[in-house]
């Protein structure tokens, strides 16, 4: 799979037509942009495209595709603007930075909002987990990020974005699947897979959670982060409690289901360092 592969996915999903894709975006032949979809095709092992008689339609497999893939290709953007300023580091610099997971939802608009109100700033891009990042804002590294509410750093200053709500993620095939909400209590007997230390605010709500609901689970497997937590759940055949924009990340043999009553909720914040301009007249080739 090239990147190629990528852009000519992603144009002809959004021209919805081979044709509109190939003469008006990408100028290039139809049977050419037909051949290079099909080799993505034959590469994933999945069909992404229907074929109709006024254009093509998105099957659920290349629904599911195209948000990672406009996703790559604006982390490649990103990248290679970073190259070039690196080379040329003649502009102020403004680093953002996201919580690994979250960039689908919200990099490709806070791009385009700094690229509008800051054209000449520099924008460089960072995803870390949760601490890194609070700890990136104090020390001055990144100017602003996508994180959680981290304790221990009182300069920062914290806007809240979402309450996300933890739902239970669990294979496909799985007993519980068959149920349209579950309790704690379902999970008792259950290998339970949690989140590790890498998400201490994640794992505190989690903790909370089963203990206000009475009940006494031990985890069998910690998670570093959430493909391994998928990993881990799929593999054996586990649970485990994650927030809801997991959902943008299952593989096919994952499912999720909602918590029954009142779920915890986690935040997902936009913080900063107090007193500290967007402005910035920092360099982007610092570490």
């Amino acid at each position: 799979m090239e990147l190629r592969h990528l852009r000519y996915f992603v144009a002809v999903a959004e021209a919805g037509s081979l044709t509109v894709a190939a003469e008006q975006t990408l100028h290039t032949s139809q049977p050419s942009l037909s051949r290079q979809i099909q080799d993505l095709e034959t590469e994933l092992g999945v069909q992404l495209l229907t074929r109709r008689a006024r254009g093509i339609e998105l099957t659920p497999a290349g629904r599911a595709f195209l948000d990672h893939a406009r996703l790559v290709l604006t982390q490649v953007d990103a990248a290679s603007e970073a190259a070039r300023r690196a080379a040329h580091p003649s502009k102020p610099c403004f680093t953002m930075g996201f919580l690994t997971g979250h960039e689908l939802r919200w990099m490709p608009e806070a791009m385009r909002i700094l690229r509008d109100e800051l054209p000449n700033i520099d924008v460089m891009v960072s995803s870390q987990y949760s601490p890194q990042l609070a700890e990136g804002l104090s020390t001055g590294k990144i100017d602003v990020a996508f994180l959680r509410r981290e304790r221990g750093v009182p300069e920062l200053a914290y806007r809240v974005l979402v309450k996300e709500p933890l739902m239970v993620v669990l294979p496909g095939d799985h007993r519980l699947a068959a149920l349209k909400a579950i309790s704690p209590k379902d999970l008792v007997s259950e290998t339970f897979v949690i989140v590790s230390n890498t998400a201490p605010v994640l794992r505190v709500v989690i903790d909370k959670y089963l203990k206000r609901s009475g009940v006494n689970i031990k985890p069998k497997h910690e998670a570093d982060h959430l493909s391994m937590g998928m990993s881990l759940i799929a593999s054996t055949g586990g649970v485990g409690l994650l927030p809801a924009y997991a959902q943008n990340f299952l593989p096919s043999s994952v499912t999720s289901r909602p918590l029954k009553g009142d779920a915890p909720t986690v935040e997902l914040v936009l913080g900063y360092k107090n007193r500290t301009s967007p402005q910035s007249s920092s360099s982007c080739s610092r570490d």
